[in-house]
């Protein structure tokens, strides 16, 4: 191996073993972070940017004294401070008086976080280089292959680390591991023709069929993303396609009805189509990188999400609801 490949490095944000939401069996999966999309439903909102940023977590935070001279003493640029006092769920006599992050002021440097015992406050990304993640993932081998599983390398959006992502998957397959990659297929087909051969999945996500609305919503339009999907099936890949259902965006019967067509096309290469309703799991996560409002919704009721499904069904599609 050459001295630049022992020096790549990705940047990841969390690695999830006994995960089942990932792809067939029981995975490992490996969220790198970084992607070009904005969706303000997102439920792993850490995962967009791909510096590292400071996050805290309230439910970690004990607010006494010895902990306010630790962190806001630790921070030079006067970013952490207290909010409100509020009675400790817990043990409602007690009044605590919790961290709050002047967002517009800290620079994620991380000072904090050395002095932060409880690790309410932590940095959310980690570099690894390839053989390092390759080494991590392989240890939980055995469980995955009893689990007829595999890794997922997912995101944010992993392609957005080519390189890095294509090392890795040369160095699991030749360990004969299988293969998914969670996309968003917002990338440079380049990336993808080099990583097919490695490949034995695509969870391939699919948000909305007009281009301008897929724009205005995640600042992204989705004609790249129409255009890999057929490639890659035209190449002899098999996808997983992903649509989260997300009122007042794309769950409209029209939008349903226009996915569906567009997935008949290339009803070869697709093993399932999974349709994801709307949680807001990711809302509590938002909170802990920002102070902005995010995406909120009423989701869609059982009846509703088997409705557009035997929509999809009319054109022979295989559907679940995931």
């Amino acid at each position: 191996m050459s001295e630049s490949q022992k020096e790549l490095t990705g940047r990841l944000y969390d690695i999830q073993g006994f995960s089942v939401q990932d792809g067939p069996g029981i995975r490992t999966t490996a969220f790198l972070k970084g992607c070009p999309l904005r969706c303000p439903w997102c439920h792993s909102p850490e995962s967009q940017h791909f510096h590292k940023q400071l996050s805290w977590m309230s439910m970690r935070c004990i607010g006494t004294e010895a902990c306010k001279e630790r962190c806001m003493k630790a921070c030079t640029k006067g970013a952490i401070e207290y909010g409100p006092k509020s009675p400790d769920t817990k043990n409602p006599e007690i009044e605590l008086q919790l961290v709050h992050v002047k967002r517009d002021i800290c620079d994620d440097c991380g000072d904090c976080t050395d002095k932060c015992y409880t690790e309410a406050l932590y940095m959310c990304g980690k570099d690894y280089t390839v053989d390092q993640l390759v080494a991590r993932l392989l240890r939980d081998r055995d469980f995955c292959e009893t689990g007829k599983g595999g890794v997922t390398i997912a995101g944010g959006e992993c392609m957005s680390q080519p390189k890095f992502v294509l090392e890795v998957v040369k160095k699991l397959k030749a360990e004969g591991i299988h293969i998914a990659i969670d996309t968003t297929g917002f990338a440079q087909w380049e990336h993808f023709e080099a990583i097919l051969p490695y490949v034995d999945l695509f969870l391939y996500d699919l948000k909305h069929m007009d281009s301008a609305k897929h724009k205005a919503m995640v600042d992204v339009p989705n004609e790249l993303i129409l255009e890999n999907a057929k490639k890659l099936v035209e190449h002899g890949a098999k996808l997983q396609v992903r649509i989260p259902v997300i009122p007042m965006f794309n769950s409209d019967e029209e939008n349903i009805r226009k996915t569906a067509e567009f997935c008949a096309e290339i009803k070869e290469g697709i093993e399932v189509i999974q349709l994801l309703p709307y949680h807001n799991l990711g809302v509590m996560k938002y909170l802990r990188i920002s102070d902005k409002p995010t995406f909120e919704a009423t989701p869609p009721t059982d009846q509703y999400m088997q409705k557009l499904k035997g929509i999809m069904e009319e054109y022979g599609l295989p559907v679940t609801i995931h």
